[in-house]
């Protein structure tokens, strides 16, 4: 017992276990029950999928103000945390942080699904497939994100100025953006998707939603494994979340130090991405004018981490953070949807 209460990046490891323990229950639910036989998922389906995972997330901030009400004191990881005058003040600091990061990684996933639509067009990969893709997807990015994370967490207790460097990432990521919102990427051309073609051997189109299959060799006629189009498309999309994660992993951070809301917000914005995916696909250039709001809260994250030191003695306080980035966002999504409210729907990807 006294092993589970030992603290492991600011939070005893009975609560990560928990957490992860949860996911994992919610991953297998999503799989084993709801989607235990491929078919194609429709509008209606994915609205409701998206709904449920939004749901979670925010129930989570219920469970982070219950936490950081019982967990946190004065010794807390992020500073605002830490230096709350009661456990109360505490826990609603832990939210306003949670909510923040929740809402721009929600939004980099929604970002996210205009690339994974391109990389299924290119690949022909069938609705009735794309789940698969996007399940074994998701299961790497939490391994992937843990892995970053805790990284990045012992970078910044270890290296305070790493935060600097964090705020130049984001402040050069959201002018990139800006100057490159209508670059489309070259999905033939991807050096990754070369390397993958060189170096195995691959089908000449999908077998079902098999990643790999054995088949005779056509020159010895020996059985040898095959990859499918279908996995190489699997590591495309893990490829785009590793670059969407050099973006987000900052980003986060920059909002709060704490490993503990940094990883959760993270993963709960994850996982209701392949809902999200289904109920955006199609209308995703409704949404055209939000990646110049994203840019826009990536540029005053970045800035932020500055005007905290010069401005607010040392970090821009939750609720300015939260009203910020929520208000650029919603403003985004509501003139994207005003501006493009006479353009058609694009066919779906697959």
């Amino acid at each position: 017992m006294e092993l589970l209460n030992t603290l492991w990046l600011g939070m005893p490891i009975w609560i990560w276990l928990t957490f992860l323990g949860s996911v994992l229950a919610i991953l297998a639910f999503d799989l084993g029950v709801m989607h235990r036989h491929s078919h194609e998922i429709g509008v209606a389906e994915s609205l409701k999928m998206s709904a449920l995972y939004i749901g979670l997330g925010l129930a989570w901030a219920g469970a982070v103000y219950w936490i950081y009400a019982h967990y946190a004191d004065a010794g807390a990881l992020d500073p605002q945390i830490a230096a709350a005058a009661t456990a109360g003040e505490r826990a609603w600091t832990a939210v306003k942080l949670y909510m923040t990061g929740y809402l721009v990684e929600k939004t980099l996933a929604m970002d996210n699904v205009f690339i994974i639509s391109m990389i299924f067009t290119y690949f022909a990969v069938p609705r009735e497939y794309q789940h698969r893709v996007l399940f074994w997807g998701i299961l790497g990015v939490i391994v992937l994100r843990a892995i970053m994370i805790g990284l990045g967490a012992a970078l910044v207790m270890e290296f305070t100025w790493i935060m600097y460097l964090f705020g130049v990432v984001l402040l050069a990521t959201g002018v990139k953006m800006l100057v490159m919102v209508d670059h489309q990427p070259d999905i033939a051309n991807n050096p990754v998707l070369r390397l993958l073609k060189k170096h195995l051997r691959v089908t000449d189109g999908l077998r079902g939603q098999a990643f790999t299959v054995t088949q005779p060799d056509p020159a010895s006629g020996r059985a040898v494994r095959y990859a499918t189009p279908l996995l190489l498309c699997l590591v495309l999309v893990e490829v785009a979340d590793l670059v969407f994660a050099i973006d987000s992993v900052p980003a986060i951070f920059a909002i709060t130090p704490d490993p503990f809301i940094v990883y959760t917000s993270n993963i709960f914005a994850i996982l209701g991405l392949r809902a999200l995916y289904f109920a955006l696909a199609a209308v995703v250039h409704r949404f055209y004018y939000l990646k110049y709001a994203l840019a826009l809260v990536l540029i005053f994250i970045g800035t932020k981490i500055f005007l905290g030191d010069w401005l607010f003695d040392g970090k821009v306080p939750a609720v300015i953070s939260l009203g910020v980035t929520g208000g650029l966002l919603a403003g985004g999504i509501l003139f994207s949807l005003w501006k493009t409210r006479q353009k058609p729907a694009l066919p779906a990807a697959g």
